[in-house]
């Protein structure tokens, strides 16, 4: 998938120094996820509902 004219936010509850950023992009019908760190290295791509999922899975970890 080409990402590179993704407009890319970070998250809200990224840390203000910089670290631990995330940051997502809507593309199409997937949400992407970097790590603001490492623009260029790899991201996931996944469904609505697949993010969903994570958060939800995250959250009770």
């Amino acid at each position: 998938m080409d990402l590179s004219n993704a407009k890319w936010r970070k998250s809200t509850r990224s840390k203000e120094d910089g670290s631990n950023c995330v940051e997502l992009a809507a593309v199409s019908n997937v949400i992407a996820v970097r790590d603001s760190q490492d623009p260029d290295g790899p991201k996931l791509t996944l469904t609505l509902h697949e993010l969903e999922s994570l958060l939800t899975t995250l959250k009770r970890s």
